[in-house]
């Protein structure tokens, strides 16, 4: 058996766009970059649909419904007589069929390619069928890549995944050309104002309701202050409750005389949108509640830009935010978000001192740097895998 051709075909199994999901978000910015690093062809996905018909372009070469168990059979079967060299799951407990996504475990079963995992969430306190789950597909992988040092250790000790098996590998962080913060603080009619913002699908873990509460306080040290909370409602809590989270976050500004002080921008962002939104804050802001949160995109993009952050100390925040990179501030506690607000506000040189700190963690987070040492571990995976069916096959 010969191996002649030197681009390899690399395919990616989560949710794609135009769904509106963080992680096809993520998998789309991967494939961006991949597209421009010699030795692949281009990467293609394997859908994972929810009860939404989406319009996909040519890079979705076929899509499972998630509810059908059927469709990740028939997949596997196909993966194992096609051309792909390595498939690269991106796990999220929430996208794939059965309890807890247990629909991926028959799945992985049934492959003949190696694959790739990529954890977009470990939890430090999984339900015996979480624990199962990523037990068994970490297991059968031939990599396992988590986006926080922190939870390399958990893991080893909770997850019982080989060590030498894991990669950390940060979040990637876009690329965008945007003017200085001036200039778009002018350009989005915000000139003369300090700038606090939030990006990201709306829900109630997110903890806004605090923030605005905080800002009862910063207001009446700095009137010039503007909370912007930039986002559409999650779809899934759209669905479920529709705007009731909004609302009350709404009514809220209403009952503290907020309405010069907050605004809500509630749609999908661009991606230059986003970054637009970042480069013109002087305070990045994420309160959210849940404390065992590993990963977060958003704070990663903040990093990556090397924006002032103020946050709840989960721990993906714990982690990037150390070394001065950022404040803590403490759950559900909008008197606390407030003083970090004003420890920044009142001490311009902080600003300058924070962001450079920042700054120069986020520069080795952008997708182009990101996307290098994801090749290089695809590459590595193929070409030992191409050499053991060589050796099963008796050619050396």
């Amino acid at each position: 058996m010969k191996f002649t051709n030197n681009n390899r075909n690399i395919v990616f199994l989560g949710t794609s766009l135009p769904r509106e999901c963080g992680i096809a978000t993520f998998t789309q910015d991967l494939l961006d970059e991949l597209k421009h690093i010699k030795g692949f062809n281009k990467p293609r996905i394997i859908a994972i649909n929810n009860n939404e018909t989406y319009d996909y372009d040519d890079q979705v070469m076929k899509e499972i419904g998630q509810h059908q168990l059927s469709d990740y059979i028939e997949t596997a079967d196909y993966l194992s007589t096609s051309d792909v060299d390595l498939l690269v799951i991106q796990h999220e407990f929430g996208i794939y069929g059965g309890e807890s996504g247990e629909y991926l475990i028959p799945f992985v079963e049934k492959l003949t390619i190696p694959f790739v995992v990529i954890f977009h969430t470990v939890l430090t306190k999984p339900s015996a069928k979480q624990l199962h789950i990523m037990n068994r597909v970490a297991e059968l992988s031939v990599k396992v890549v988590t986006m926080a040092q922190s939870t390399v250790t958990d893991l080893i000790s909770i997850y019982g995944v080989d060590a030498a098996k894991i990669a950390f590998i940060h979040h990637g962080v876009p690329h965008v050309q945007t003017g200085s913060r001036a200039e778009l603080k002018e350009q989005y009619g915000f000139a003369g104002r300090k700038i606090l913002s939030t990006f990201g699908f709306l829900s109630p873990g997110k903890g806004i309701e605090y923030s605005i509460e905080a800002m009862r306080g910063v207001v009446k040290q700095h009137s010039d202050s503007l909370y912007i909370v930039w986002g559409k409602t999650h779809p899934v809590v759209k669905q479920e409750t529709g705007e009731v989270y909004r609302q009350k976050l709404m009514d809220l500004v209403e009952e503290f005389d907020l309405t010069h002080n907050v605004r809500f921008v509630d749609k999908l962002l661009t991606q230059d949108e986003v970054i637009q939104s970042l480069v013109m804050s002087d305070i990045y802001m994420t309160p959210y509640l849940g404390k065992d949160q590993a990963v977060s995109g958003t704070l990663a993009y903040g990093v990556g830009y090397g924006r002032v952050i103020v946050s709840t100390p989960y721990r993906y925040a714990e982690e990037m935010l150390a070394d001065g990179r950022g404040l803590l501030a403490n759950f559900r506690d909008s008197a606390s978000l407030e003083a970090c607000i004003l420890q920044v506000l009142n001490d311009p040189s902080k600003i300058v001192e924070m962001e450079n700190r920042t700054l120069e963690l986020g520069r080795t987070m952008l997708w182009n740097e990101i996307a290098k040492t994801y090749a290089a571990i695809f590459l590595e995976k193929i070409v030992a895998s191409e050499s053991t069916k060589v050796k099963h096959l008796g050619v050396m």
